[in-house]
C-alpha cells in the first residue's frame, strides 16, 4: 500500500498549501467569530478567486478551496479589507487559539477577553519557533465543551475561577482574572520553547514534551481540577443562537451567504465543523439541501475527507459513497470514509473506516484507517451491499 505523505504545518492565508482543486486558503477569523458583512463578503471572494467552496476546520477556521496563484493576491487584498488577514505568515501560523463558541453573550465576555490578550502575545518574536500546530483552547465555562479539542495550552474554570492548564497534566494553576489568564498561557509556552519542546524539524507538542520526562517548574503548575467535560452539541437549538452543520463539514459559497442574510449577531466557528449563528431563532430561514439543523440527520453519523480529485492523496470520490451510505448505516454506527491513510477528517477510531487505495475501499473494524483491515479492494457497491446488508 502507498503510504500518504504526512506535511508537518498547516495552511494559511500568506501561505497557502496546494491540492487537487488548486491551493487551500485557510482564514483564522479573530476569535472565530464573522460578523454578518464578513460573511457575506467572504462569500463573495470564495466565488471569485476560488472554486466557492469552504471547508469548516477542527479548529474553528475556514478554508477557501481551488484558488489559482493568479487569484491568490488579489483574493488577500480582499482578505485584509474584511479584516480577516494577518500581517505575515508567521504571524498567522502562531494564532491558533479556539474558543467556546457557546460562551454567553449577556455578560462580559471573559473568555474573549483571555483570548484577545493571549492573541495580543502570541505576536511577539519570542514565539517564532512554535509550530503551527501548537495550539490554545479557551473554555472556561461551567462545562467544558472543548474537552476533545486538541490544545496544548488551555485556560479553563475550575467552579468560577479560571485556570490555566498544559496538555498531559490532569490539574491546572488557579490566576485571578484575564490578563494572569493570558500571561501565565504565555509563560508556559515560553518555557515550553527554553526546555527544548521544539525539535530540529521545527515540531513539538506539549502533552508530548511533559512525557519524554520535561519537569514544569512548580511556578507554572497548579492543583485545579477543570470543570466537568460535556459532548459537543447536536445540531439546532442552543443557549445562544442555532448551531448548523454543513454536511462533511464544506459549505457552498451561496449557503454562508445565506448564514450571514438569517439575521444573525455574529457567526461563531466551532472545532465540530458547525457554525453557530447567534441570535437566530427561525430555522426556516437557513433550512436547504446540505445545511443541517437537527439531530438525527444521517450525515451526522458520517465524515469524510475531501477526496478525488480535490485531494492528490486521494484515489477515491469519498463524498458520494459518503451520501449514499449514511441512511444504510444501522443506529448508533459511526463510518469515516478516508482518501487515503492519513484520515484528515477523522484522526482516530470509528465503528467502521472506509481507506481509499487505488480506486477501491479497504474496510477497517473499530479502528483507525492505518489500522489492520478486515476486507481489501471493495468497490463502491460492494460496500454498499456489505453495509446495507
Amino acid at each position: 500500500m502507498s503510504v500518504a505523505a504526512i506535511r508537518g504545518w498547516c495552511p494559511g492565508a500568506h501561505r497557502p498549501m496546494a491540492s487537487g482543486d488548486g491551493l487551500v486558503v485557510r482564514v483564522r477569523p479573530p476569535l472565530g467569530t464573522l460578523s454578518p458583512d464578513q460573511a457575506r463578503g467572504l462569500a463573495d471572494l470564495a466565488g471569485r478567486f476560488g472554486s466557492g467552496m469552504i471547508d469548516l476546520t477542527t479548529r474553528a477556521n475556514l478554508q477557501l478551496r481551488g484558488v489559482t496563484e493568479a487569484t491568490h493576491a488579489p483574493l488577500l487584498d480582499g482578505l485584509a479589507a474584511l479584516h480577516l488577514l494577518d500581517h505575515d505568515a508567521d504571524g498567522e501560523g502562531r494564532q491558533n487559539i479556539v474558543l467556546d463558541p457557546l460562551r454567553p453573550t449577556d455578560t462580559g465576555d471573559r473568555q474573549a477577553d483571555v483570548a484577545r490578550r493571549l492573541s495580543a502575545g502570541l505576536a511577539a518574536p519570542v514565539f517564532a519557533p512554535l509550530s503551527s500546530k501548537f495550539g490554545f483552547v479557551v473554555d472556561a465555562g461551567p462545562m467544558r465543551r472543548l474537552a476533545a479539542t486538541s490544545g496544548d495550552i488551555r485556560i479553563e474554570a475550575s467552579g468560577t475561577d479560571l485556570i490555566v492548564r498544559t496538555d498531559g497534566r490532569a490539574a491546572g494553576r488557579i490566576v485571578p482574572d484575564a490578563e494572569a489568564a493570558a500571561r501565565h498561557a504565555l509563560d508556559l509556552a515560553r518555557w515550553f520553547l527554553a526546555s527544548g519542546g521544539v525539535g530540529p524539524d521545527g515540531r513539538g507538542r506539549m502533552a508530548r514534551h511533559l512525557a519524554a520526562g520535561a519537569v514544569l517548574p512548580t511556578a507554572l503548575a497548579g492543583d485545579r481540577m477543570p470543570n466537568p467535560a460535556s459532548d459537543p452539541p447536536p445540531p439546532g437549538p442552543s443557549a445562544v443562537g442555532v448551531c448548523v452543520a454543513p454536511a462533511f463539514g464544506q459549505l457552498a459559497a451561496a449557503d454562508l451567504r445565506r448564514l450571514a442574510e438569517a439575521g444573525p449577531a455574529s457567526l461563531r466557528l466551532t472545532p465540530w465543523r458547525m457554525i453557530v449563528l447567534v441570535g437566530v431563532t427561525d430555522l426556516a430561514a437557513i433550512a436547504g439541501e446540505g445545511l443541517i439543523t437537527a439531530p438525527g440527520d444521517p450525515l451526522l453519523s458520517v465524515v469524510a475527507c475531501t477526496g478525488a480529485p480535490g485531494c492528490p492523496q486521494a484515489s477515491v470520490d469519498t463524498r458520494t459513497l459518503a451520501r449514499r451510505l449514511a441512511p444504510l448505516l444501522p443506529p448508533g454506527t459511526r463510518l469515516h470514509v478516508s482518501g487515503c491513510a492519513k484520515g484528515c477528517a477523522l484522526p482516530g477510531r470509528s465503528d467502521l473506516t472506509l481507506v481509499g487505495r487505488e480506486g477501491r475501499f479497504d474496510l477497517v473494524r473499530d479502528g483507525a484507517p492505518w489500522d489492520d483491515r478486515s476486507r481489501r479492494g471493495l468497490a463502491p457497491h460492494d460496500v454498499a451491499a456489505l453495509i446495507g446488508g
